[in-house]
């Protein structure tokens, strides 16, 4: 069985650019690039996976480090919904 590692809650999307595949994040704690961090949200949390952080935005630049109150925008492989849960893993 695969452990599930749910990590340090460090933000929340409150919304997602489909063409670009970019999640924005409301963060409550800070986020480096390499982190690994696991995106949960959706309808019976339908949404669920990991991945390493490749790219952080901050004001359409990208950035290596993001902090506490930051509005960001994440790339991410898949849909995300809104209210999904940020947690990081690394």
């Amino acid at each position: 069985m695969t452990e599930i590692k749910e990590g340090e809650l460090v933000g929340k999307v409150v919304h997602y650019y489909p063409k670009v595949g970019v999640a924005m994040v409301k963060l409550s704690g800070t986020l480096e690039m390499g982190d690994t961090v696991r995106i949960v949200g959706g309808k019976h949390k339908s949404t669920d996976f990991e991945q390493e952080v490749e790219s952080i935005r901050l004001d359409d630049k990208p950035i290596n480090t993001a902090n506490t109150d930051d509005l960001i925008g994440l790339r991410v492989p898949k849909k995300v919904p809104k209210n999904s849960k940020v947690y990081k893993i690394t």
